[in-house]
């Protein structure tokens, strides 16, 4: 399920092909049948329109889930950029000697993060969070030699501003973990395909109007795709840029966005 939302197109495809035969099967259910007498249309009808209400009820609640992590993970890439700039400030509270080594790491720093948020593939992606740990721990290694050879209350703020930088990818990398459970997907998925097929199954002459047949799974199909490429941080068509990093590499005279390291595009 996970790989496959990680396609919101292959997915938002497989999902129409599913819906689609739902309605088919059930016009083919009604069709043996006989179709339903007026009384029982009535509450069939009224057990379709709340299967219908639930399942935009779901849409509409995984719709919201998603944008609410979108925007999670946009809040928290500013926050590292201002984690960053802080703690370049910062550094200069060390020993001068100190403070040139922590400032060149944290551009090289920024440049690992910029690779984070622009990589589309895993190998890319296992190299720039290998060499991200490597630097956090070159990083800390300086900052705390600085901080032992000066320890006054100025290094502790210098100290403190390179924890928080250390602090803010690991909350970056929770949000970009924290998904839509699988829970939520398979529900919306049989409730969508329960409702297509009681579609198909009210349907008057279905197999004379294919085209009403189509418009729930189309519709419902097209939603499904909006959420999937919203939720996929790496897979969809929306994607987080990471335009505070790309200032903040600016303001260290060293462009990122016009050569992008190993694993971003």
């Amino acid at each position: 399920m996970a790989t496959l939302v990680d396609h919101p197109l292959s997915f938002a495809f497989v999902v129409l092909l599913a819906f689609t035969a739902a309605t088919s099967i059930g016009a083919w259910l009604a069709a043996r049948r006989g179709g339903l007498s007026s009384g029982q249309r009535e509450d069939f009808n009224l057990v379709l329109g709340a299967t219908m209400t639930l399942l935009s009820l779901i849409i509409g609640f995984s719709f919201s889930m998603a944008i609410s992590r979108y925007d999670q993970r946009k809040s928290l890439e500013e926050a590292e950029a201002n984690a960053i700039g802080t703690a370049y400030v910062r550094v200069e509270l060390l020993a001068e000697g100190r403070a040139v080594e922590i400032k060149r790491l944290l551009q090289e720093y920024t440049r690992l993060r910029f690779a984070f948020y622009l990589a589309n593939d895993e190998d890319g992606l296992k190299e720039v969070n290998a060499r991200t740990e490597g630097v956090q721990e070159a990083l800390w290694a300086a900052t705390a030699a600085g901080a032992k050879e000066q320890p006054t209350p100025l290094s502790a703020l210098a100290a403190a501003a390179v924890n928080d930088v250390i602090n803010s990818q690991g909350y970056t990398q929770a949000a970009w973990w924290n998904r839509i459970p699988r829970g939520a997907w398979m529900l919306m998925l049989a409730i969508g395909f329960v409702a297509s097929t009681m579609v198909g199954y009210s349907a008057r002459m279905a197999w004379k109007e294919p085209v009403v047949m189509l418009m729930l799974p189309l519709v419902t199909s097209v939603a499904i795709f909006l959420i999937a490429d919203i939720d996929s941080p790496r897979g969809g068509m929306i994607r987080l840029q990471p335009q505070n990093l790309t200032a903040l590499s600016n303001s260290f005279h060293d462009p990122v966005a016009s050569a992008p390291p190993a694993g971003a595009r």
